[in-house]
């Protein structure tokens, strides 16, 4: 830096621009505005020189310094002078506009250092919650895993325990044989009955194995239909109500066909029955171990010609029901076999509008949680007498009553009802019943 302020010292440059100010000022008046022109942009170059030797020793001198040194100097010397440069204002203004412009720069140039260690923590945040949701997503599919682990385990354990029972009793009928028993099976049609008090020794195994079907359906036959609905029916709402009128209306035709298919193999087994066991445990067994005999597809189209003329549903033209018979036909098949249990395992009673039980129900997300009727029910509880076993799911809003009285008045006119469509009475009567429905069981 010393070299430098030398060098413009001696090259007397600042005396050379002094003594060519003092002619043009004495020439001024005399010279023309050619002249006067010239000699000003040669005292500009002059000016420019040196102003470029003495910026290059102030930087050379600040860098000396240290990072914040000669700050309040360049302030209260440097700015003012520059502000002259870029504002028009009036010289009061000077100084606050160029103390405003180094306070900007200042806090900037500060500001930087926190920026880059703000920029840093919030990089280590965002990584640390990445890591927060990959354990969060393992610990989900460990939960996952320990479920289906325990529900494989629980039917491994109903099947070993249901199969120990059958050996049992098989163990015990080899080690006391009776040849009247004997003769009366050999007698009797029913050759695939074997042990009629394997019913009871059984109930408890396949009342949880009916049970984890009953859940399951729930869970993915329910929602399969849904989506299959929602293709043809925008209205979340009656794609729900119809799904549980279905499943309402399979039960009952399932409680129907279990009752006459009672009375017929009491009829048939009335006449043979001869042993220690009551008429009805041999009824009760013999259906247990025929229950493919039963004719789900009678139901099933009971079930669909149910739906059809129900005045709850509106629906488009070109819905047919037997979209969704699949998901009929499972329900029915467990409400079916959930008849032969002791006792028998039923849905609840429902209606729109009642009051919503906590102890039998729960509520939907979208529900309002603070509403005390039933809007409508997603899904029945599932009673044994008069315990619920397993809760069912319904959707509570304000006002209930009176919508479920408008929508049923609504349903009623011959606009909304569509129970007359030829298409689909065509379609009912083409799934014939079977035969079985009306005479004696297939053996």
């Amino acid at each position: 830096m010393a070299d430098t302020l030398r060098r413009l010292a001696n090259s007397e440059k600042c005396r050379v621009l002094q003594d060519k100010l003092d002619n043009w000022y004495k020439d001024y008046h005399i010279n023309s505005c050619d002249s006067n022109l010239n000699v000003c942009c040669e005292l500009l170059e002059l000016n420019s020189n040196v102003q470029g030797q003495l910026f290059q020793i102030l930087s050379v001198t600040a860098r000396e310094g240290g990072q914040y040194a000669g700050v309040e100097t360049i302030k209260s010397r440097f700015l003012p002078w520059l502000g002259t440069c870029f504002s028009t204002s009036s010289p009061g203004s000077f100084s606050e506009n160029s103390f405003a412009i180094l306070n900007h720069s200042m806090q900037r140039k500060l500001s930087t250092s926190h920026e880059r260690e703000l920029i840093e923590v919030e990089s280590k945040l965002s990584s640390t919650r990445i890591d927060l949701n990959s354990v969060r997503q393992e610990l989900l599919e460990t939960q996952m895993d320990l479920e289906d682990t325990k529900t494989k385990s629980a039917n491994t354990l109903l099947a070993t325990e249901e199969e120990i029972l059958q050996l049992r009793a098989e163990l015990s009928r080899s080690r006391s044989p009776s040849p009247i028993r004997h003769s009366s099976r050999s007698s009797s049609p029913f050759t695939r009955s074997e042990s009629p008090t394997s019913a009871k020794l059984t109930s408890a195994s396949r009342q949880a194995r009916l049970i984890f079907r009953f859940n399951n359906i729930f869970a993915n036959d329910r929602l399969d239909a849904q989506t299959l609905l929602r293709r043809y029916i925008e209205d979340l709402d009656m794609v729900q109500r119809i799904i549980f009128i279905a499943t309402v209306e399979s039960f009952r035709a399932a409680k129907m066909a279990f009752r006459q298919f009672r009375l017929r193999v009491r009829k048939s087994l009335s006449p043979s029955q001869m042993g220690p066991e009551s008429l009805e445990d041999a009824v009760i067994d013999y259906i247990v171990r025929n229950l493919d005999l039963f004719d789900v597809q009678s139901s099933v189209n009971e079930v669909i010609g149910a739906m059809n003329v129900n005045p709850k549903i509106s629906f488009p033209p070109e819905v047919d029901f037997i979209l969704i018979s699949g998901f009929i036909r499972e329900v029915c098949r467990v409400a079916f076999a959930m008849q032969t249990l002791d006792p028998p395992l039923d849905i609840a009673f429902t209606a729109d509008g009642e009051l919503f039980t906590d102890s039998k129900y729960r509520r939907t997300y979208d529900s309002e949680h603070t509403a005390p009727l039933v809007y409508y029910h997603v899904w029945p509880a599932l009673m044994e007498n008069d315990n619920v076993i397993v809760k069912g799911e319904a959707v509570t809003k304000r006002g209930a009553l009176w919508s479920s009285v408008r929508s049923r008045s609504k349903s009623a006119s011959p606009l909304r009802s569509r129970s007359a469509s030829p298409g689909r009475n065509l379609t009912s009567r083409s799934h014939s019943p079977s035969p079985r429905r009306s005479g004696t069981p297939r053996f």
